[in-house]
């Protein structure tokens, strides 16, 4: 090899720096690749019990970190030699157009976690084309969320309280308000044991202990905006100064049935969405009811631990049900690969819940914005791996799902032994 000095034409093209970012939030927003990238950061930006409530689950959270797992054992099995230097996200769901295959899913207590809330979520969600969901236990108003995404699909989700009228209430004013869908929540007869937030001392407002204080010293812009900002207030009601888990057995019936479900979907004028479902047969009982769509969901794994994981559902659910109900998904999805295994199993749309408050805790608006952005791309390079270029050519042929945890098969001798014990040992 001869060697020769370097000439600054041949080194130029080698040696172009990069514009440096002086927005700090901008450069961390912009430096997270992943939604875990984003987790990291509002770790470090929300005080503990805040980020713990978002982050946690019940008990041991088992459900959580299963419904995770099940989305990291697929095998995808890609098509190779086609043109995908164009794809499509978008689809219909529930009579309207979405332009990417999730939404933002309804979340509670929003503005703890971000003075913005669902103020950010609401606008960035009318940005991307894609709904946004606002909880019962929201903290702002229907009326503010439509305000702040008067063109977008706003969809505002209930739980039916032990006072009906005062339910009702909210889903009239949400109609007036011109959300066009319902969902129902089905899952939260009572609290669900979610040990993080007794531990932290979880209230609204945020009750303030030593450790509590400590915890804030290094996070002081959040602590600013809180107690400058308008005070916490919900779409249900005006002020709470309990615990959590004490204001959710207030407020939640556990005698609701399926005739009360049946009851509102006779007061509801738009789409009718049920979400928490998790057995086959709870599906069949809801899509005889003539409900718009189901949400496979255990509640982020926030209400019974080890309950079944949503994405193993799935498939049964989707062939028992899907061809009269618009069958989704939430619960674990983390990734636009996780999105996209969805669709290939017969999803027709997701919902995320955790990543969408991650970006929102790492940086109010923008960092919602992030998330979508972050989906988005994951979503659009999973498609052109796979070798497709619209949703509806997603196949179950396209997914495996590998087992970690299989259903212990009864063996001959336990069989045996509970057939004579049944018979009374004859």
């Amino acid at each position: 090899m001869k060697r020769r000095l370097p000439r600054v034409r041949d080194l130029a093209p080698l040696l172009q720096f990069e514009k440096p970012q002086l927005d700090r939030r901008r450069r961390l927003l912009d430096n997270a690749h992943t939604i875990e990238d984003l987790r990291t950061i509002a770790k470090r930006r929300t005080p503990r019990a805040a980020f713990d409530y978002t982050d946690g689950a019940a008990e041991s959270e088992l459900s959580i970190r299963r419904a995770r797992e099940a989305f990291r054992d697929i095998e995808f099995h890609p098509a190779v030699l086609r043109d995908v230097a164009k794809v499509c996200t978008s689809r219909e769901v529930l009579g309207a157009p979405a332009s990417l295959p999730f939404g933002i899913a309804p979340t509670g207590f929003t503005r703890l976690m971000h003075t913005e809330g669902e103020y950010a979520g609401a606008r960035a969600a009318g940005r991307a084309g894609i709904p946004f969901s606002l909880s019962t236990m929201g903290t702002a108003s229907i009326e503010d969320v439509a305000e702040v995404n008067p063109r977008g699909r706003n969809w505002f989700q209930l739980y039916l309280w032990k006072d009906r009228a005062r339910s009702m209430a909210l889903v009239e004013r949400a109609a007036r308000a011109g959300f066009d869908t319902l969902l129902v929540t089905v899952d939260v007869p009572v609290a669900g044991a979610r040990l993080r937030d007794v531990r932290n001392g979880m209230t609204i407002p945020p009750r303030l202990t030593p450790a509590t204080v400590l915890n804030a010293l290094p996070r002081p812009s959040w602590w600013i905006d809180l107690f400058t900002t308008e005070p916490l207030a919900f779409a249900s009601l005006d002020r709470w100064s309990g615990t959590v888990a004490e204001l959710l057995d207030t407020m939640f019936d556990p005698t609701v049935t399926m005739a009360d479900l049946a009851w509102v979907r006779d007061q509801w004028p738009g789409k009718l969405v049920v979400k928490g479902i998790q057995t086959v047969e709870d599906a069949r009982a809801v899509n005889e009811l003539e409900v718009d769509g189901i949400v496979l969901s255990n509640h982020g794994g926030r209400q019974l631990d080890r309950a079944p994981i949503p994405f193993h559902l799935l498939p049964t659910v989707v062939d028992e049900v899907g061809s009269e109900t618009e069958v989704m998904i939430d619960t674990g999805i983390i990734s636009g690969a996780d999105i996209v295994a969805s669709i290939a199993l017969g999803a027709r749309f997701t919902l995320i819940g955790r990543a969408y408050l991650y970006g929102l805790m790492a940086g109010g608006e923008a960092g919602v914005d992030r998330v979508i952005a972050i989906l988005t791309s994951q979503i659009e390079r999973t498609m052109r791996l796979l070798g497709v270029t619209t949703l509806d050519e997603l196949r179950p042929e396209h997914v495996t799902q590998l087992i970690r945890l299989a259903a212990r098969q009864p063996t001959m001798n336990s069989i045996v032994a509970t057939s004579t014990s049944a018979a009374g040992g004859r």
